[in-house]
C-alpha cells in the first residue's frame, strides 16, 4: 500500500516540485538581484486570474485555459516592464498594487460561483498531490527550453525579455503547485543562499529546495495536512536553519 502510494501520488508530486525548482531557483536569484521581490507573486496572481477568467467563460479545454493564463501573464509582464523603465523608483509599489488588483479581480470573477472558494484555494495553495504525469512531462519540456534561453542568452534578453520569460515560467508553475509555492520556490532558496559564493549558489539553492519539498510532502502525507502550505513552511524552515548555520560558521572563523 505504501509503495503504491509513493509511486502514484508522492513520486509525481516530488518530481513536479523538482521540475518547478529547476527554473525557479535561478530566476529567483535574478529577481532578488534586481530588487523586484514581489514580481513573481504578482505575475502568478495575474496568471491565476487568467485561469479563473477561462473558467468563467466555460473554456474547458486545457489548452484554452493555459493560453488564457499565459496571455494574461504576458500582458501583465509587458505592463510591468514598461512601468519599470519609466518609474523605476516606484516599481516595487506598482508591483504590489498590481498584485492587489489581480487578486481582487479574481474574487470578483468568482462572486457568483458556488464553487468559487474551492477554485480560489486550489489556485493559491495548489494541488501538487494530484499533479498528473502528463503535466510534469509538458512542464519539463517547456522548462528545458526556458533554461536553455536563460543560461544561453540572458545577457541579451534585456528588461522586457526577462519579464516575458519570467511570465511564461510562472504561469506554467501556478497550475501545478499554486501561487504560494511559486513564490516560495522562487524567493526562499534565493534568500537563503544570498551570501553563498556565486559559483555554489545554484547548487545550494537546488539542495534546499529539494529538501523542503521532500520534507513537506512527507509531513503533509503523514499528518493529512495541505501539502502546499506544509512545503512552504518547510522551505522557510530549511532556509532559516541554513542561514543560522552560515552565521555560526562565520563567527567561528
Amino acid at each position: 500500500m505504501i509503495d503504491e502510494t509513493l509511486v502514484s501520488i508522492l513520486l509525481p508530486a516530488m518530481l513536479a516540485g523538482l521540475v518547478v525548482l529547476a527554473t525557479h531557483v535561478p530566476l529567483g536569484q535574478e529577481v532578488l538581484r534586481r530588487g523586484i521581490i514581489f514580481i513573481d507573486l504578482t505575475i502568478a496572481q495575474i496568471a491565476a486570474f487568467g485561469v479563473l477568467l477561462a473558467m468563467l467563460l466555460e473554456w474547458d479545454s486545457t489548452w484554452a485555459i493555459q493560453m488564457t493564463a499565459i496571455s494574461m501573464a504576458l500582458l501583465g509582464a509587458l505592463v510591468l516592464s514598461w512601468t519599470g523603465r519609466h518609474w523605476p523608483r516606484e516599481q516595487e509599489a506598482i508591483i504590489g498594487v498590481s498584485f492587489i488588483l489581480a487578486a481582487s479581480a479574481g474574487i470578483l470573477l468568482l462572486a457568483n460561483n458556488p464553487h468559487g472558494g474551492e477554485h480560489l484555494k486550489d489556485l493559491l495553495a495548489g494541488q501538487i498531490l494530484w499533479v498528473e504525469w502528463r503535466q510534469i512531462a509538458v512542464a519539463a519540456l517547456a522548462y528545458s527550453l526556458l533554461l536553455a534561453i536563460w543560461f544561453g542568452t540572458r545577457e541579451h534578453l534585456g528588461h522586457t525579455g526577462f519579464y516575458l520569460l519570467f511570465a511564461v515560467n510562472v504561469t506554467l508553475s501556478v497550475q501545478m503547485v499554486g501561487v504560494y509555492l511559486v513564490f516560495a520556490s522562487l524567493i526562499v532558496p534565493a534568500l537563503a543562499t544570498v551570501s553563498v559564493p556565486a559559483n555554489k549558489r545554484l547548487l545550494y539553492g537546488y539542495g534546499l529546495g529539494a529538501l523542503g519539498y521532500a520534507a513537506g510532502l512527507a509531513i503533509s502525507w503523514l499528518f493529512d495536512l495541505p501539502s502546499g502550505a506544509v512545503i512552504t513552511w518547510m522551505l522557510a524552515i530549511f532556509a532559516f536553519l541554513f542561514r543560522a548555520m552560515q552565521r555560526k560558521s562565520i563567527k567561528k572563523l
